[in-house]
């Protein structure tokens, strides 16, 4: 695992792991607000296969809120990214980037405490998968 990534494999169909996603973000008040197929991205621009390959765009309106006041340069780290993809062995992957790690940059201790409520809710949301 890396250690800027909130990872973990599934047995899993992507269709069943990625609504699962969708529904345990929900609980956490996130929602999905952009969704890029990459296999298909790559299909239609480069006419180049590519493993099934989602990358899902969340949002918790509180939070981002929260870390405008702190610092409006934030939305260049918005929205938080999911990434789902399937390996060669028929398992699917979820990952998120680890929020204390992304947020530390600004230097910001306010933005570094959000950092550490979102990772809990992420752990909490991928674990439930």
């Amino acid at each position: 695992m890396s250690d800027y990534t909130i990872k973990k494999e599934f047995e899993k169909s992507m269709d069943s792991v990625i609504s699962d996603l969708e529904e345990e973000l929900s609980k956490e008040g996130f929602g999905i607000l952009t969704e890029i197929d990459m296999k298909e991205t790559f299909k239609n621009k480069l006419d180049k296969d590519f493993r099934e390959y989602k990358i899902m765009g969340a949002c918790n309106p509180n939070f981002a809120y929260e870390g405008f006041k702190s610092d409006n340069d934030l939305g260049l780290l918005l929205p938080c990214n999911f990434i789902v993809y399937k390996n060669d062995n028929d398992t699917v992957t979820v990952a998120t980037v680890d929020p204390v790690q992304l947020l530390s940059i600004s230097e910001d201790n306010k933005l570094t405490k959000l950092g550490e409520k979102i990772k809990t809710k992420f752990e909490k949301v991928i674990n439930n998968l």
